[in-house]
């Protein structure tokens, strides 16, 4: 096996088609269900795959009697053609864009601190200003939203930004700080005692990030420094509308970025507790593929979130 050989097959032999289809087999874990996808009978899925392996030389997929799944090999090779299939949509959106004004399709990935008020403000001007721009929005966690980024099913990804970039390939841009607060519901017992402490908290029910994000950590960490254990009646979520409906039905505690708690103490619906967090949060910022060259689209939508970020929180050098 020569890197040569095999470029020289891919080059000469491999079609975007191909291309679409181990993208679509490696997301559907189902040559039938991919066939459908595609519009193609079933034994011709095959066939195309069983061709590619026999000139690889290389397996692609295991079978078995639930469906295929990627081999190493075939992962590999369903990375690149994502990476491939989202350049052609780049060049295909940039092409139109000449010829009409910006237009074109993004997909964005949204953490917990931008999800109330950064990324609808950005959006909203977008569509105000370009409105044949369509946008996809996906909420999730960077260990979710950031190997999409990689492969080019996510644009960028908005929110609160990681301490240390630990993926290759990345690069992040804040735009503001903001601090967080402890929330309940309007009316919660704790709001009527007086001097509360971290103390009170520790016996309570919470809804707290995912482990191993950065402000799980920094939760973890106050209690730590006040010589309490953590909390452990916990409710893991990033859901705003999850989180809201549990806050406002029962006795739960939410951490919550600034910006969010706002928009809800405006209309009565949730309350601060009177008890400062300290907490070492990294700031709120998008983050992008390093090199990666931008369509005119995700070009756009950057301005819009640095224009929308001003005077949200502290900026510093």
């Amino acid at each position: 096996m020569q890197p040569a050989s095999i470029e020289r097959h891919l080059v000469s032999r491999l079609k975007i088609k191909h291309l679409k289809l181990l993208a679509t087999v490696g997301e559907q874990n189902n040559i039938f269900k991919a066939s459908q996808l595609l519009n193609m009978a079933q034994p011709a899925v095959t066939k195309t795959i069983r061709d590619m392996e026999n000139a690889l030389d290389l397996t692609l997929f295991n079978r078995s009697s639930r469906g295929v799944t990627p081999t190493p090999y075939g992962e590999v090779l369903i990375k690149h053609a994502k990476l491939i299939l989202s350049q052609v949509r780049h060049v295909s959106e940039e092409l139109v864009s000449l010829h009409e004004g910006v237009s074109g399709h993004l997909n964005v990935g949204t953490l917990l601190a931008a999800s109330p008020t950064l990324l609808p403000k950005s959006v909203a001007r977008l569509k105000a200003e370009r409105s044949n721009i369509s946008v996809t929005v996906t909420e999730g966690t960077n260990d979710m939203l950031i190997p999409k980024l990689l492969i080019g099913e996510i644009d960028v990804v908005v929110g609160r930004l990681p301490e240390v970039q630990d993926e290759e390939g990345v690069e992040s841009v804040a735009l503001y700080y903001e601090p967080v607060s402890l929330v309940v519901r309007k009316g919660h017992p704790l709001l009527a005692k007086k001097k509360l402490t971290l103390k009170h908290l520790v016996g309570q029910s919470w809804i707290l990030p995912s482990e191993g994000t950065v402000l799980r950590r920094e939760i973890d960490n106050a209690f730590h420094a006040a010589n309490l254990p953590v909390p452990t009646n916990n409710v893991e979520s990033v859901s705003m509308l999850t989180n809201r409906t549990l806050l406002m039905e029962t006795d739960m505690i939410a951490v919550m970025p600034d910006q969010v708690l706002k928009a809800y103490e405006e209309v009565g619906l949730l309350q601060r507790l009177p008890i400062a967090i300290k907490t070492d949060l990294g700031p709120v910022g998008y983050t992008v593929r390093v090199g990666h060259e931008y369509t005119p689209a995700v070009q756009f939508f950057l301005q819009t979130l640095r224009d929308a970020a001003a005077g949200m929180g502290e900026v510093r050098p």
